[in-house]
């Protein structure tokens, strides 16, 4: 006959869809039963009334369940956590911090903070930060990506998010679209309502989204910034000191100037300067050879400045061609490296992940475990 330890065990591998943890660890099993038929009878409790994944939590416990050997009927009985379930649920996932904190700036937080910056609009910004979180994802890492472009939000639409995150009261648990987490205002304003905040708002809105959005153990966290050096690439900086600035510029002579000033704020907020991507380098024509639309030698020009401006070397890390792929794939909601990997854009933006995923964190704000003797 099955034993209620089995069970246990078997429940113990269902994974919350939102929180990516055990049920059993989380405080979701309030009870498992079993009778002398092997019926089983399992009280799961939701984090909130209307939690999004009833329906898939429901069928992976049954699943669960019905693996067990001798078990021949399953029966889930529903209900909702307490507020005090809640509040230790939250003070667990926080590592047991009761008051939310920016998990990216705790000493030994092992996760890689990429801001993905740009001079001007429309060099394809969104779509590369999409493109390198969906890649990065494929690859096995853990990833998050913050939309902190309040005004030009896009990132929702290009990895095919829709609707708002689940709220644990104060905490936000974030939908995943690719395996990659995302947070974007776009995800609670109307279709086609404008955001109309000053520097103040900016700031707690970004100062929120890292500090109130459950994220989870990332292994990278990618920041998607407004063009330019506004009130968020310096709220980014302040809340976000260890962040590492990634530049996206196109071949333009004119872009690549102004993504030059992108990337020298680093002179003001000390922070590091990872590469510059150049975007839109080439349409390959069906003989082979390649049409520079918009020009050549962008990105090359940038990373040279910005390496003597900086006093570091700054590479290029890559060419992205253009590709007509990549553009639908963005508009359908599925990120070309997902949709096409084979795709010149998507081979160019996995090399690229890649590259910043091999990358380790410096020792700056890590804990290194040694503690002081007194003589």
């Amino acid at each position: 006959m099955p034993t209620v330890a089995e069970l246990e065990t078997a429940l113990s591998r269902v994974i919350d869809p939102e929180i990516r943890r055990p049920i059993t660890e989380i405080g979701m099993v309030r009870s498992v039963d079993v009778d002398d038929a092997g019926a089983a009878v399992i009280g799961i409790d939701l984090t909130t009334q209307g939690c999004p994944m009833r329906e898939r939590i429901t069928d992976d416990v049954d699943s669960a369940a019905r693996s067990v050997d001798g078990v021949t009927d399953v029966r889930i009985e529903l209900g909702v956590m307490t507020d005090e379930q809640r509040e230790n649920l939250r003070s667990q996932l926080r590592g047991g911090k009761p008051e939310p904190v920016i998990p990216f700036t705790q000493p030994g937080n092992m996760t890689r903070v990429y801001a993905i910056a740009s001079g001007k609009g429309g060099v394809g910004k969104s779509t590369v930060t999409a493109n390198l979180a969906a890649a990065m994802a494929a690859d096995g890492l853990k990833v998050g990506v913050l939309d902190a472009d309040i005004f030009g939000f896009s990132i929702p639409g290009m990895l095919g998010v829709a609707g708002q995150p689940t709220r644990l009261d104060d905490m936000l648990l974030p939908p995943i679209a690719h395996e990659v987490k995302a947070v974007s205002i776009g995800m609670f304003v109307p279709a086609g309502q404008p955001v109309v905040w000053r520097g103040p708002m900016l700031h707690r809105a970004i100062e929120q989204f890292l500090a109130d959005v459950f994220w989870g153990d990332l292994d990278v966290l990618l920041l998607d910034l407004p063009p330019g050096t506004g009130d968020i690439a310096i709220s980014v900086a302040q809340l976000l000191p260890h962040a590492e600035l990634v530049v996206v510029t196109t071949p333009q002579a004119a872009a690549a100037g102004v993504a030059e000033r992108a990337g020298s704020i680093a002179t003001q907020t000390s922070q590091s300067v990872v590469g510059v991507i150049e975007n839109m380098a080439w349409l390959e024509q069906a003989d082979g050879s390649r049409l520079h639309v918009f020009g050549e030698g962008g990105g090359a020009k940038v990373s040279e400045r910005l390496s003597a401006t900086l006093g570091t070397k700054v590479p290029l890390l890559g060419q992205v061609p253009l590709d007509i792929s990549a553009r639908e794939a963005g508009d359908a909601g599925t990120p070309v490296v997902v949709s096409d990997p084979e795709s010149p854009a998507a081979q160019a933006l996995r090399d690229i992940a890649r590259s910043l995923s091999a990358r380790q964190r410096g020792l700056a704000g890590r804990s290194l475990g040694v503690t002081p003797v007194a003589r």
